[in-house]
């Protein structure tokens, strides 16, 4: 397999990658490209700004060769895990001799085949959601990777957000709030009061209870951890008591029970995984670890797992995998890694 690898620059500050936004009118497609890889592995590396989704926004907007540039990098990302499984079950794996590549020497090789998408739509939904989508930027509150906070909104309400969690307060009258998960998962107390948390086509409503939520994109699940809330979706309403929990998207689920260790050990800095397939304890290890775990064996992802982690030492959770399962680790430097 032969791949086109350019030496690596060293990775631009982010005023360096804004200065790059002057004077590239003109520019072929290929600078243009390395500009845009530049962006990309800054955004990544989850360091990015404000200021710098901002700055990206702009440089797309300079012209459809800019925009062009821009989405076939982030589409490259979108499309990483799958080339990368393909190759290793035809037996195309990494050379031990080979030098690892970075992520922009990765891309380079395949950049001119790559279709233009629409540069607008991969920050509405950001491949691998390496960055914020612009809803959950625009959002009233916002928790970065890794990183958990607390709001008391008064009348006894308090908000725990996790990781890449975002969410807007609707409401706040008299005993009554009402708020938007935008994103990602929280944890709700109401001593007093009625609280309603709304997420993708349904919403909460609970009084004197506490309870999680998690919002994934494709569905929403809901844990009662004390008391009782009620569920509505579509015009349909279920309670769900202390020690069960459902998931709903267009209709709601059956109720289930409960571990709460497993859906809230998170507000307890651990992650708690019960027979669950290592596969998806990755997934969920990658939100709250910038970068991303790329896992290359199907087989050993199959592998059942129970475990508790500390989320203070998460990369523990990498040297884990490759003592135990015997996972051949290689890293890329940051925050990505393969699993093979």
């Amino acid at each position: 397999m032969n791949v086109l690898c350019r030496p690596l620059r060293p990775r631009p500050a982010a005023n360096e990658l804004a200065s790059m936004m002057k004077g590239d009118e003109h520019d072929s497609d290929e600078l243009l490209r390395n500009r845009a890889k530049d962006w990309v592995v800054h955004l990544a590396t989850g360091d990015a700004t404000q200021a710098d989704l901002d700055e990206v926004r702009r440089w797309c907007a300079r012209s459809p060769r800019h925009a062009a540039a821009y989405a076939q990098v982030c589409r490259l990302w979108g499309m990483l895990e799958t080339p990368l499984l393909e190759a290793q079950r035809h037996g195309l794996g990494f050379s031990g001799r080979a030098r690892p590549m970075g992520r922009r020497a990765f891309i380079g090789g395949a950049v001119a085949a790559s279709a233009a998408v629409v540069a607008g739509g991969l920050l509405i939904r950001p491949p691998l959601d390496l960055w914020p989508s612009l809803t959950e930027l625009g959002s009233d509150y916002r928790t970065g990777v890794g990183e958990q906070r607390k709001l008391a909104l008064g009348g006894d309400v308090l908000i725990e957000m996790n990781t890449r969690t975002s969410l807007n307060i609707r409401e706040v009258d008299g005993d009554k709030r009402d708020i938007e998960l935008v994103a990602g998962e929280a944890a709700v107390s109401a001593q007093s009061g009625v609280v309603t948390v709304r997420a993708a086509a349904g919403a909460v409503s609970a009084a004197n209870a506490q309870f999680t939520l998690r919002f994934d994109r494709s569905e929403v699940r809901v844990t009662c951890l004390n008391g009782t809330v009620d569920v509505g979706v579509r015009g349909r309403s279920v309670g769900l008591n202390a020690g069960k929990q459902l998931a709903y998207a267009d209709d709601i689920g059956a109720a289930t029970a409960a571990n709460p260790d497993v859906s809230a050990g998170w507000r307890d800095g651990v992650l708690v995984f019960e027979n669950e397939l290592l596969s998806h304890v990755i997934d969920e290890v990658n939100r709250y670890r910038p970068g991303h775990i790329v896992l290359l064996n199907a087989e050993i992802g199959r592998r059942r797992v129970s475990a508790r982690f500390k989320l203070s030492r998460l990369d523990m959770v990498i040297t884990q995998f490759h003592e135990v399962f015997g996972a051949k680790v290689r890293s890329l430097g940051g925050g990505l890694v393969m699993l093979s």
